[in-house]
């Protein structure tokens, strides 16, 4: 596919009627058995890209195109769209969420997220009329290109104030957002909220409200669209890599067999 069918599709999933999962992938294989399981668009995780690089998220101190290099080793090796987990943009001015979505859509990506945060942790999030004015600006160079997520941090950052949430929200939509997205929303009363402040736009949401998840069904009853991961698949896999390693530690031998093939997961990259 081409970086323009590749949007074109993921567009799409956002029209049909009810709620999709796009789970998060950080390597060539996660993404290639995510495709194999029948899911038809995955977004990387910065979290992840991070970790993985024993670097910290939300602090510059992965690069843009580091990012974008991961999101596309994802495409690459799923054939699916990719939605780029693009953090603030990598820089605090208008000019570097263009940069950003410039970047992305000539790596071939189908969609990228631009958060408010500012990678400062004395002043986490930026001022309203600044987070606006970025989101503008990303939003006039992805017009009909690439689809663009735009994203509250408050409550990710500690500011749990569901009216500024609304509000840089339903601005960033005036703005020109294809997709809204408020990381950590607590209940499902706050979801819903934010789905009649921002209709008719979609809205993402990562796993479901924080004080208890939720079936996908709900989530779709609510109005939600996109139902997204972060870094909870590679979290998952952690968990994994600290049950066997517990169990070789008193001698278990047979807790750390796989059940996947390594011949199996060979055959899943592309040629």
């Amino acid at each position: 596919m081409t970086q323009a069918e590749r949007y074109e599709r993921f567009k799409a999933l956002h029209a049909r009627p009810g709620a999709f999962i796009m789970p998060n992938a950080w390597d060539a294989m996660s993404a290639a058995l995510l495709a194999r399981e029948g899911f038809e668009a995955i977004g990387s995780t910065s979290i992840a890209i991070a970790l993985g690089l024993g670097r910290h998220d939300g602090h510059h101190e992965v690069s843009r195109t580091e990012a974008i290099a991961n999101a596309v080793l994802l495409g690459r090796a799923s054939g699916l769209p990719i939605n780029g987990d693009l953090e603030d943009g990598f820089g605090p001015d208008p000019e570097d969420c263009v940069a950003t979505v410039e970047a992305a859509i000539a790596a071939g990506l189908a969609g990228l997220g631009i958060e408010d945060t500012t990678a400062d942790p004395a002043r986490p999030i930026h001022d309203f009329d600044e987070a606006v004015a970025r989101v503008a600006a990303a939003a006039k160079a992805a017009k009909g290109r690439i689809l663009l997520t735009a994203r509250a941090d408050n409550f990710i950052k500690g500011r749990p104030d569901l009216d500024d949430t609304v509000r840089r929200l339903t601005a960033f939509a005036e703005a020109g957002a294809d997709v809204l997205y408020a990381p950590f929303l607590p209940t499902m009363d706050a979801i819903e909220t934010v789905v009649k402040a921002v209709a008719p736009l979609p809205v993402n949401v990562v796993m479901g409200p924080l004080t208890g998840l939720v079936s996908l069904e709900t989530l779709s009853a609510a109005g939600v669209k996109r139902v997204s991961l972060g870094g909870v698949l590679y979290v998952r896999a952690l968990d994994g890599l600290v049950d066997a390693a517990r169990a070789l530690k008193h001698g278990d031998l047979p807790a750390a067999a796989p059940t996947l093939h390594v011949p199996d997961l060979i055959g899943l990259l592309p040629g």
